[in-house]
């Protein structure tokens, strides 16, 4: 009897770890791009909130010949409305043909091309974190596929080097997280964070408000626990297997809880499907259908090695993202780290972190217009509603998440500033006082169907939650007025819109 032979750990395969990986990266391209699809003319088409020919040509008179190389985008080469919707859906039913178990090489180069030149020209619409985040895995998952074969279970496994670095990913994202909160808000200090949290984060879910109203113990307990998963179990993905599923188990528990809690576009998302990476098909065999397991084990005992011009080319992309990651890691360990923020402009190795100052209070903007010529005490003013921020005090709030609708995140942001920090908005009332179609198809209601509004404001407010159960959803108090009354012929605002070379209507 062979003991040794007996003793000898099984070794560790990553078929099912490949399969869910990969449907998960096509789910989130998906979402991303239905959101581009549906969002992308009125936001940055040709009479766009933020026209992407302006953004175009400016990127190009700095940089000249290297204008693709400084700020890798397709819109160098073609950015009509009709290219901006066509890429948009064309991502979407080469996102939707990977969510459905095929997937190669160039399939996800594709995806991470088309994707990246939203990102790149989107401007201030995608300026998340998460959009980099999809960026630096779209392009690590090029690598875990073979160059052709697109079936579930290709002859070829998981390259190894590859799966590091996708642990290597959740370490950077987890610690980074951590760290900016330890540094951040004092409330991650006394483990109040979560006192605040659920009622200020930019777009509340109907779940939100039960949680806000929990004990005060166990909203204390949720920071700590977010610390400790972030701080301590982001060292857990290397090494032991015990402790590397421990983590994954912990990260998969509060990515999901915070999809029930809150809308953050596909931000939770693409950041629980890496966690999968921690798990390895002893694991997933016990979960996954019988169907796909002796699939997974039907390619294990067919497998081929990869070439060695492949092997050469993992090892390469290995060794340079480790290169490329030294900035990174000293990001992480200085007392002045910076968040959501890409080193090279392919947005290759990032750093990252989210909330590290979690605000005390919600601040809204509520837009509202009158068909009143003459303003006066006595002038009747209807408000603007959106898609998901809080406007109607009654409203219930939403469920929308992995969609984005931008403008809503963007106005969040805005509530926090003044309104000479977002000339885009402003952009936005020029708009609704000419009932642009396009912009008004970002929106939830319109209250001047047939004639634009005369005048429009906006107002900030304080929003605060009522008690779950409640007649109402808010309570709000007025606190002064973030943009006066404006009209269509102020001069004004006729020489804001000119000077920045915007639509004019006329």
């Amino acid at each position: 009897m062979n003991i040794i032979g007996q003793l000898k750990p099984t070794p560790q395969t990553y078929w099912l770890t490949r399969f869910v990986l990969l449907r998960g990266m096509g789910f989130v391209y998906f979402a991303g791009f239905i959101s581009a699809a549906l969002q992308t003319t009125a936001l940055y088409g040709e009479t766009g909130l933020l026209p992407i020919a302006k953004f175009i040509t400016a990127s190009q008179q700095q940089s000249g010949s290297l204008a693709f190389f400084n700020n890798p985008t397709l819109f160098h080469f073609f950015h009509s409305d009709a290219a901006l919707l066509v890429v948009a859906w064309l991502g979407a039913v080469l996102a939707l043909i990977v969510l459905l178990g095929y997937a190669n090489s160039i399939l996800m180069f594709v995806l991470w091309l088309l994707y990246m030149s939203y990102v790149n020209a989107g401007q201030l619409f995608y300026g998340f974190g998460w959009e980099i985040q999809t960026l630096e895995l779209g392009f690590l998952m090029m690598f875990l596929t073979p160059l052709l074969d697109a079936r579930p279970f290709p002859k070829r496994e998981a390259p190894l080097p590859i799966i590091w670095l996708l642990r290597f990913f959740l370490f950077r994202f987890y610690l980074g997280a951590g760290l900016i909160k330890l540094r951040g808000s004092e409330c991650w200090n006394d483990f109040t964070c979560l006192f605040y949290h659920f009622e200020t984060q930019p777009i509340p879910n109907p779940l939100s408000p039960l949680m806000h109203f929990l004990p005060d113990f166990i909203l204390k307990f949720g920071v700590m626990f977010a610390e400790f998963l972030q701080v301590i179990c982001a060292f857990f993905v290397f090494y032991p297997r015990a402790l590397r599923v421990f983590a994954g188990l912990i990260f998969l528990t509060f990515q999901s809880t915070l999809i029930l809690t809150g809308n953050y576009s596909f931000f939770n998302w693409i950041t629980l499907i890496p966690a999968l990476v921690l798990f390895d098909d002893r694991i997933l065999a016990r979960v996954l259908p019988k169907k796909l397991v002796v699939m997974a084990e039907r390619a294990e005992a067919n497998k081929r090695q990869v070439s060695p011009i492949q092997h050469n080319l993992i090892y390469a992309v290995f060794g340079i993202l480790i290169w490329l990651s030294l900035p990174v890691i000293g990001n992480l360990v200085s007392e002045k780290q910076i968040m959501n923020t890409s080193f090279n402009r392919w947005a290759l190795v990032n750093t990252y972190g989210a909330f590290g100052y979690v605000g005390k209070e919600r601040f809204e903007l509520v837009i509202s217009g009158t068909s009143d010529e003459q303003i006066t005490a006595d002038t009747e003013w209807l408000e603007y509603e959106f898609v998901a921020k809080p406007t109607d005090i009654s409203a219930g709030l939403p469920i929308i998440a992995p969609y984005q609708p931008r403008i809503d995140w963007q106005i969040w942001f805005a509530a926090q500033s003044t309104s000479n920090k977002h000339s885009w908005l402003i952009h936005l009332l020029w708009k609704f006082l000419h009932n642009d179609p396009h912009t008004l198809g970002l929106i939830k209601h319109n209250p001047f169907p047939d004639k634009p509004p005369a005048h429009i404001k906006v107002d900030r407010y304080l929003y605060e939650f009522e008690p779950p159960f409640s007649e109402n959803t808010w309570k709000r108090n007025y606190i002064e007025p973030w943009m006066k009354p404006l009209s269509r012929d102020n001069t004004s605002l006729r020489d804001f819109i000119r000077d920045n070379q915007w639509h004019q209507y006329e």
